[in-house]
């Protein structure tokens, strides 16, 4: 485990005190045996049924027709589909509450598109000590762009030397360098404006390629990959020929770039359903100037996914949300949306499992529901390989082997909740 700096500690601290009833030991990872379940292998889409998963440390123990060891705490899923814990790939979220709305969704891995005061980095300690169920974090720190705002340089007064930097690649290099400091796991950059600000054009290219080069060259020395927002032809191009591991969004990108990812092994992230968002009244944004540039969005983002898919690139779910109360975006609607695009239902559904952890190189550790990987899973009320939408509703969710939701029986409550909140 990677030590905490002390900012990364304070945020930590700030974080477990901003939480009410906090005060609890690490959440039990007691052996349980999941019985009469479906389970679905995401590799081949074959489907093991009546089977008892037996979890045990965190981890699963074996997958049999059997029934379940003496003594060990039990559910049944009277037939239910167990489907690997789902995995956002690109969020803000930056509190405890959010990430409670996150696993509760199904969503048991998220990587970090950079918060601020490294408190992904503090979501990431929490939930690998057990504090909390989940989801587990791949944590991005702060984002690397010369447009450090006073939150930024308030979390590490370290950053107020980026601003002093002589040109603008020695300072991201320096942006770079005290991320990797705070113990990140993955740097995030730009290549272009936002589409979710009024007030800039995403297509408008942010740093060049030799600029973003330096960001993943100095990455690259601690091994940590880079995921970077690029809307735009010119911006994502060049974040492409620079080595990065993934373009997020990539709305305007031609076949010729696409063809290039494909050839580099860039992997994609393009987060259709925040699109749709910014098209619709209410949640994480709503501004009539946003509305109308979803508008126009949309059908691009659409056609992109679709020309990348058929072209055998790497695509992965993500929400770009920071799963605030006002948030009406998840990965299960991500992934019914890639099912609309082409995408058979079994490789939406490892967009969200499979592919998502070989994005996050955490591929043997989760992604999947085998004997020895993480207990990451989650039971849902059909067969998603034949309705997919039932993804969207999760009654069951385990992170690493914790309860983070149950919601398998209907029967009358008792004055008990069946979650508590972090």
């Amino acid at each position: 485990m990677k030590p905490l700096t002390i900012q990364a500690a304070l945020a930590l601290a700030a974080i477990v005190m901003s939480a009410p009833s906090f005060a609890q030991p690490a959440l039990a990872q007691d052996p349980i045996a999941l019985i009469h379940a479906n389970v679905i292998d995401v590799r081949t889409g074959a489907v093991t049924r009546d089977a008892t998963v037996t979890l045990r440390e965190g981890r699963i123990e074996r997958i049999a027709r059997e029934a379940p060891p003496p003594g060990i705490r039990t559910f049944d899923l009277k037939g239910k589909y167990l489907v690997p814990g789902l995995i956002d790939a690109h969020t803000h979220l930056d509190n405890l509450r959010a990430a409670r709305r996150a696993l509760e969704s199904g969503v048991t891995t998220i990587r970090s598109a950079s918060v601020g005061s490294f408190r992904d980095v503090a979501i990431r300690e929490l939930s690998k000590k057990g504090v909390i169920a989940g989801p587990d974090v791949v944590a991005a720190g702060i984002f690397v762009t010369t447009e450090l705002g006073q939150d930024d340089v308030l979390a590490d007064p370290a950053l107020a030397d980026a601003l002093t930097a002589p040109d603008t690649a020695e300072k991201l290099r320096r942006i770079v360098r005290v991320n990797l400091a705070h113990g990140v796991d993955v740097i995030k950059t730009r290549g272009t404006e936002r589409a979710g600000s009024p007030g800039t054009d995403p297509r408008q290219q942010s740093f060049t390629e030799q600029e973003l080069r330096a960001v993943v060259e100095e990455a690259a020395k601690k091994g940590i990959p880079v995921e970077c927002h690029a809307h735009g032809e010119e911006g994502a191009r060049g974040a492409v020929l620079a080595g990065v591991r993934s373009i997020e969004h990539g709305t305007y990108m031609s076949d010729d770039t696409l063809r290039l990812m494909k050839e580099r092994g860039t992997f994609l992230m393009p987060n259709y359903s925040t699109s749709i968002d910014l098209m619709q009244p209410g949640g994480d944004y709503d501004d009539p100037a946003l509305q109308i540039r979803g508008q126009h969005m949309v059908p691009r983002r659409r056609s992109l996914i679709q020309r990348a898919h058929q072209m055998g690139i790497k695509i992965v779910t993500g929400t770009d949300t920071g799963y605030g109360p006002q948030s009406v975006t998840r990965i299960g609607q991500e992934i019914a949306a890639f099912a609309s695009m082409g995408f058979t239902p079994l490789q939406a559904i490892q967009a969200a499992t499979l592919t998502g952890a070989e994005l996050l190189r955490i591929e043997k550790q989760t992604g999947a529901i085998e004997p020895g990987l993480e207990a990451d899973l989650i039971a849902v009320d059909g067969n998603p390989l034949e309705d997919i939408i039932v993804v969207q509703d999760p009654l069951l969710v385990i992170s690493n082997g914790r309860i983070g939701l149950n919601r398998l029986e209907f029967g009358k409550k008792t004055a008990t909740s069946l979650s508590s909140e972090y």
